[in-house]
């Protein structure tokens, strides 16, 4: 029986495609292919981690600050923070900046890091809260940037190993028709397309992630300057000797900071 030449020609193509390129794939392309994976897995659950805690960090903030401005004064914000805790990035700093003019109203500078007025001290402690929050919102962000950077050439270098041994193996075996070399070809291009749809979604994600926390991180900032003249103009928090340990165990410690007594 004779075979159609076109259904001859069709068998070499159908077998072509990226079940046929992994098993053909020697160690060094599978590897690839794994780093690869593992890129878009962790990208995805950054992206995805993040999002979601960007979302409810949004919320909760929203919340807090239409109670800040409509509390009749700081002892309704405490009571606040101690019965619900902190948070987010607006209570957290509103706590610990109410706890600093505690401490020091009661305490005074005994210690360095203690050492200026009420306002320096309430200063300094709103700046470490503003670095520890930063640090915070940008966690993971690094890595995103890493596969967004890095994936498209990890798919570029299993194109070029791809190709490399296409042409070895096609050279060794003597035919150089257009048809036997375009099959393989295309195939390590594939590596190519799979290092650039891991890398995009790192980078939209990044983007979005970066322009995020940076509109958070400004509004901290200018809600930080208002909390500043609020907790400078000193006063005084009612029941603080109660308030303050209560709220305390709901506020995360800042590093080298005793929490307020």
């Amino acid at each position: 029986m004779t075979m159609n030449p076109d259904t001859a020609a069709a068998v070499p193509v159908q077998a072509l495609g990226l079940g046929h390129f992994i098993a053909q794939a020697d160690a060094v392309g599978k590897t690839l292919l794994v780093v690869l994976l593992a890129m878009s897995v962790v990208s995805w659950v950054i992206v995805a981690i993040k999002g979601l805690t960007l979302v409810a960090r949004k919320r909760r903030s929203a919340a807090f600050l239409n109670f800040f401005w409509n509390a009749t004064s700081l002892d309704a914000v405490a009571h606040e923070i101690a019965t619900h805790g902190a948070k987010d990035p607006f209570s957290h700093l509103t706590s610990h900046a109410m706890h600093a003019q505690a401490h020091h109203a009661k305490y005074g500078a005994a210690k360095l890091e203690e050492a200026g007025s009420v306002g320096d001290f309430v200063t300094r402690t709103i700046k470490k809260v503003l670095d520890e929050e930063t640090t915070r919102l940008e966690n993971g962000l690094a890595v995103l940037a890493t596969v967004g950077a890095t994936a498209p050439f990890v798919g570029l270098f299993g194109t070029v190993w791809g190709v490399y041994h296409a042409l070895v193996a096609i050279g060794m075996s003597g035919a150089g028709t257009l048809d036997k070399v375009a099959g393989p070809v295309g195939e390590a291009l594939i590596m190519t397309g799979l290092g650039l749809a891991v890398a995009i979604p790192a980078v939209i994600g990044y983007n979005w992630l970066t322009r995020s926390n940076r509109v958070v991180l400004s509004k901290l900032d200018a809600f930080a300057y208002e909390l500043h003249t609020f907790v400078s103009m000193g006063q005084p928090l009612a029941s603080s000797e109660a308030a303050a340990p209560a709220a305390a165990p709901s506020v995360r410690a800042l590093p080298g900071r005793p929490a307020a007594a």
